[in-house]
């Protein structure tokens, strides 16, 4: 078949789709609008070069971010390309890295049945250092020290290195402490977090330039998709596997960039051809999704960032409905007004799951959730309680972990006592201590119970405890039995489920979980054939995101956060809290950088969006336990009023905008009751401030911390951590507090 034959084959995309399939040498930039094609155009990229004959199906690695599109490009590919598709590398940075750790992580010192930490996983670790280092959790979060530790690994930072970057910043100095003896657990427990997978793969490269040397030479094309959200040790791993033959593509659109808070960096897609020399940039800019009135007001709202490549969507489908804005007395008639239009949408023709509603907090899921409740509408929350999240599932999780790996100390502190085998806190905290000690693993410890005197008491039911996973590692060892038939072992020999019956609540339900579970392994099999073993399993699942999970063929309507929405789309998408405020945040409002991210996630909103798209606000919305007006959002004061319809309550709240302008702005606030309670702007008194390490007590969150002050035009954003509120920012004139 000559080169045009081959080129034939891929008629029917358009121009610009075409140039970026043939466009195979070099560094090559894809911006890719919102529905404008970027997997057809990825997936036929792969089929040309493999068409071609420039490589074989290994020599491709396709990196994506979602397990969900991984699996959806490799069967895309699969498809195209029946003979070699499946040798195609396409899958997440995360499980990208975990391959290549699995092989090679001996290296840096892993055994290749290291375990993944999930979130959770991960705070029990550091509550536990945070304790075992006499930090006050009050002052210091979990939370918190997790973040900074998770940016520090971002930039490749050591705990020694970020010791020596705090200088006298006790604060910083104690987060350092922890990350050192939080990586120094992890080692021992031969686990990593999703920080690491990535981190360590860097780490391996440059200290063994054989085994990137390896790489380099197998990866010829590299593919990375949704490039916009790579952080900085993404970027540095993949230029480091471009650095042979340069054939580097990306494929990303910077006005989808709104992943700050996890550690992306719209940088990297901003300066791709100043960092990668001779690069070439193509733009899709036809959408095939939504039709024009919806395009018009995304590119409208986007404009407005200063910081971008430049591109304007359109569309050869139809003008479309006007854009719905209905102004709602309050979040309750707001809510009410979504599931009635949800209800006369199913009543013309329409299916549940054909409407999404996207807000830009979880709080604000309630009052919708309770309309839908109401209605009898069926809906489902993605990022609600996903199924691994579950006990039930999480304890029978441990125990495959520890089976997997022995010396992961929080999966066994888990399962160590469950079923009840009086083995207590008191018992596992000092098998903890004995173990930091000696720089081992509980596990390591507990064996040896009766060489403790502090274990002698509790040495009789450790060694049951022993028993019983020495026993079924010896089966998973042995390999005569199946990945179902060592979890039947487990559930056999631990008798969870009488644990269950005797024990809990809903005890059928979580029968029926578990039941579930077994159903999932007996899948992961089928789809793995010999490759199906307990290490990809744990890694399997590990990895997933809610999203994953995501079944696009039930009927349900669907809630999510605008964050959760990227990549999917519907015909019909509410997007409710159009207030400023609320969407932006109130946080956002004062920085410029962070108002273009908000700016750039309403843009992905609006473009989730087929055929029709509503905008909800409310005159007033209680939120957090207080109720407040705010303007209408800056982002539908950006859409041209030709493109929208105005429904509700505009009358009324023009006539309230009157009377009360710029609502919280000018220190209006309604109290819970629903009255009007004018206060004014409280006056500065001399000499008094809020500083770091403060105690105040508020009104409605109690006794608190200062943790942070961050002088914002005439107030003071403070970040306060409540004891048993959490970590809240408020704005210092508006908080009702005082200094104690």
């Amino acid at each position: 078949m000559t080169q045009s034959d081959i080129k034939q084959n891929f008629s029917h995309m358009n121009a610009m789709q075409q140039q970026a399939v043939f466009s195979t040498e070099g560094p090559l930039l894809i911006l890719a609008g919102a529905g404008s094609g970027k997997t057809t155009v990825l997936v036929n990229r792969i089929a040309y070069i493999l068409q071609s004959g420039l490589c074989n199906p290994w020599n491709i690695l396709a990196i994506t971010f979602t397990n969900k599109a991984a699996g959806e490009l490799k069967e895309r590919i699969c498809n195209a390309v029946p003979e070699g598709g499946a040798d195609i590398w396409a899958a997440t940075f995360h499980s990208t890295c975990a391959r290549i750790l699995r092989r090679y992580g001996d290296r840096l010192g892993y055994s290749s049945h290291f375990t993944v930490y999930s979130t959770d996983d991960q705070k029990k670790l550091c509550k536990d250092v945070v304790k075992q280092l006499h930090i006050d959790e009050k002052t210091l979060p979990v939370k918190s020290i997790l973040s900074e530790i998770s940016k520090a690994k971002d930039q490749m930072m050591t705990p020694k290195e970020m010791l020596q970057k705090a200088e006298f910043d006790s604060r910083k100095a104690s987060i350092a402490k922890v990350y050192e003896v939080y990586q120094a657990r992890l080692k021992t427990a031969d686990a990593m977090d999703f920080d690491d997978l990535l981190c360590k793969t860097v780490e391996l490269f440059e200290q063994c330039p054989e085994i990137l040397g390896f790489y380099q030479n197998q990866f010829k094309y590299i593919m990375v998709d949704e490039y916009q959200d790579t952080n900085r040790v993404q970027y540095r791993f993949v230029s480091m596997l471009a650095e042979k033959y340069g054939n580097i593509c990306v494929v990303g659109d910077d006005d989808q960039s709104i992943y700050k808070f996890r550690g992306a960096t719209i940088e990297n897609i901003l300066s791709f051809e100043n960092t990668f020399k001779g690069a070439k940039i193509i733009r899709l800019e036809q959408n095939y999704r939504s039709t024009q009135n919806i395009l018009n007001a995304a590119n409208a709202v986007i404009s407005n960032n200063t910081v971008r490549k430049g591109k304007t969507l359109w569309t050869q489908n139809p003008q479309g409905e006007k854009i719905e804005l209905h102004t709602a007395s309050d979040e309750r008639e707001e809510a009410r007004f979504i599931a009635k239009t949800i209800m006369d949408g199913v009543s013309d023709g329409r299916k549940y799951s054909d409407f999404a509603v996207l807000y830009r907090t979880n709080a604000q899921s309630n009052a919708v959730e309770q309309a839908l409740s109401r209605s009898g509408i069926p809906h489902r929350i993605i990022g609600g309680h996903r199924f691994y999240d579950r006990e039930e599932i999480r304890d029978m999780i441990a125990y495959l972990q520890v089976i997997n790996n022995p010396h992961d100390d929080v999966r066994l502190s888990r399962i160590i006592n469950v079923p009840k085998r009086g083995i207590g806190q008191r018992t596992v905290e000092v098998a903890a201590d004995i173990a930091a000690g000696l720089g081992e693993s509980i596990y390591s410890v507990i064996k040896e119970a009766d060489g403790y005197p502090q274990l002698s008491r509790a040495a009789a039911k450790l060694k049951g405890f022993v028993t019983l996973i020495d026993g079924l590692l010896e089966a998973e060892q042995s390999e005569d039995y199946s990945l179902a038939e060592l979890y039947n072992l487990i559930l056999e020999h631990t008798e969870y489920e009488n644990y269950l019956r005797t024990e809990k609540e809903n005890a059928d339900v979580r029968i029926e979980n578990i039941e579930e579970l077994a159903s999932n392994i007996i899948k992961f099999e089928e789809d793995y054939g010999e490759e199906a073993d307990l290490s990809a399993f744990l890694e399997e699942i590990s990895l997933m995101t809610d999203i994953d999970n995501y079944d696009a063929g039930a009927d349900t309507c669907v809630m999510m956060t605008l964050h959760s929405a990227k990549g999917l789309e519907f015909p019909v998408v509410f997007i409710t809290g159009m207030e400023d405020g609320l969407f932006p945040s109130i946080v956002s409002m004062m920085n410029p950088d962070e108002i273009n991210e908000e700016r750039r996630l309403a843009y992905v909103g609006i473009t989730r969006a087929k055929q029709k798209l509503y905008l909800t606000k409310t005159r007033s919305r209680m939120l957090f336990g207080s109720t407040s007006y705010n303007k209408e959002s800056r982002f539908v004061s950006e859409i041209p009023d030709s493109l929208l319809e105005k429904t509700g309550d505009e009358n009324k709240r023009a006539a309230f905008s009157s009377g009360f302008a710029q609502g919280t702005a000018s220190g209006v606030n309604i109290g819970a009751a629903g009255k009007f309670n004018s206060y004014q702007k409280p006056a500065v008194r001399s000499g008094v401030t809020y500083n770091v390490g403060d105690t105040v007590l508020h009104k409605l969150f109690g006794k608190g911390l200062v943790m942070s002050a961050s002088k914002m035009g005439n107030d003071t954003l403070l970040e306060i951590a409540f004891e048993k509120a959490g970590t809240k920012k408020l704005m210092a004139n508006f908080c009702k507090m005082e200094k104690l």
